[in-house]
């Protein structure tokens, strides 16, 4: 923040007479109340220090360290006497007359703009500091922040940084969160990008590697052909042969290479339908595999779509959260489906049939099921109890129907009702009654 937006910003506040509420709602961010309805948020992030307003701010947690007890005791329900930035600093100063106590109590609530060294500090009217945010030992710098030591003023600096003219101070405020908002989600964005990106490199490769059927069979006749060839010439070769040139079964002549591992022909043979085996068996259920990672890949794309065109953060971290350790063992227990949680709810859907048959199975009879309506789609399963989820939970539920589905762009219909109202017919495909019905769009 620069020192001229700083002063423009102190004057705006100086038209407030009272702070009512004061507390810290994140680590770096304290939230006041000036005058009941005007609340700011100041944001004192090394390096990205901010004064920011919003009509909502979801708070972390409740703070009681001795910095948060000194901050309310000191500023709660205190009047306003003056807000200044002192000349050659980026500091904010307000200062308080509280009368909570048996007698007046003045207060200085000084915000430092200082970079890498911000910081919140909390004086009495002699300038002794109270508390502070962030405690500096006097060994580590020439300007000791520690309680019960007077605070030795900064020595003031020219700035060369160009004047700022805010034009609209009021909605100033509201610009930064807004600015700030939109540069954490898009870093938000990207990180979430960069794992899908690697897991999606990464099962492309695997999906790349995987060999064609048909020349698995090839390979795998050509060897069972060798092994018979060499069983039926056993009689002519000596055990310590190493190949041998036969005529095969279609009177062409053809010469056998045996094994190095090989002690003798019966074995090599023997090798040979070892590795046929083998490959046959490989090309039979390497289908399988390739369907399991086209699966897979589809899920991770329609994933990255769904990142890619997320407008919060709350939807990002719906998208992608952090999986505690025992969620990691009940995804690798089926991985055909996927799990997300909104509100306390989890929110199941297939990646593929067979993931699709997995949560009709699984699913209780309260369980909420949604699917596209009238069009092939992936199945999706809200874990409910006897109540009923919110009309939020149900429309993120029936925004992943659409999103991790084969649809194009534009509005869809989606089909909800409790799993007791689903028929199972063959494989996947269902038969139900009694539902709801929700429109949401894919961009």
């Amino acid at each position: 923040m620069t020192r001229s937006a700083l002063v423009q910003i102190a004057s705006h506040l100086s038209r407030y007479r009272k702070i009512n509420a004061i507390e810290r709602v994140e680590d770096t961010i304290v939230k006041i109340v000036f005058d009941r309805e005007h609340s700011y948020y100041f944001d004192m992030r090394r390096g990205d220090a901010a004064i920011f307003q919003t009509a909502s701010y979801k708070k972390v947690r409740n703070y009681n360290a001795p910095f948060d007890v000194v901050l309310k005791k000191r500023f709660n329900n205190a009047r306003v006497e003056k807000v200044e930035v002192p000349e050659g600093n980026r500091i904010l100063r307000i200062l308080v007359n509280s009368s909570s106590s048996y007698k007046a109590q003045k207060s200085v609530l000084q915000f430092e703009f200082t970079g890498r060294n911000t910081n919140i500090i909390i004086l009495d009217e002699n300038g002794v500091i109270l508390e502070a945010y962030r405690h500096i030992d006097a060994h580590t710098s020439f300007r000791e922040v520690q309680p019960g030591v007077r605070l030795q003023e900064l020595p003031p600096r020219p700035f060369k940084e160009s004047s700022e003219e805010i034009a609209d101070i009021p909605a100033h405020p509201h610009d930064v969160f807004a600015k700030r908002q939109n540069q954490k989600i898009e870093a938000l964005r990207k990180q979430k990008l960069q794992i899908v990106m690697k897991k999606l490199q990464k099962l492309q490769k695997l999906y790349d590697k995987l060999e064609d059927e048909t020349l698995l069979r090839q390979k795998s006749e050509a060897l069972t052909q060798q092994g018979n060839l060499l069983l039926s010439h056993l009689h002519l070769m000596k055990n310590y042969q190493k190949e041998i040139t036969v005529t095969d079964f279609e009177g062409k002549e053809c010469t056998i290479r045996l094994p190095e591992k090989s002690r003798t022909p019966a074995e090599a043979a023997n090798d040979f339908f070892k590795r046929a085996k083998k490959l046959k068996q490989k090309a039979k259920f390497t289908h399988i595999e390739r369907d399991n990672l086209a699966s897979k890949i589809t899920f991770l794309q329609n994933l990255k779509e769904a990142i890619a065109h997320a407008k919060s953060i709350d939807e990002l971290q719906l998208y992608l959260p952090k999986q505690p350790k025992n969620q990691k063992k009940e995804k690798k227990a089926d991985a055909n489906t996927e799990t997300f949680f909104i509100e306390g709810y989890k929110i199941m859907l297939g990646k593929n049939e067979r993931g699709n048959i997995s949560l009709l199975k699984s699913a209780k009879m309260s369980d909420i099921w949604m699917h596209l309506k009238d069009m092939p789609s992936t199945h999706v399963i809200i874990r409910n109890e006897k109540k009923s989820p919110p009309f939020a939970v149900l429309e993120f539920a029936a925004k992943l129907c659409v999103q991790f589905s084969a649809v194009q762009p534009g509005s869809y219909l989606v089909d909800f009702t409790q799993r007791r109202n689903v028929k199972m017919r063959d494989g996947a495909n269902v038969n139900y009654v009694n539902y709801d019905t929700i429109k949401v769009s894919k961009e």
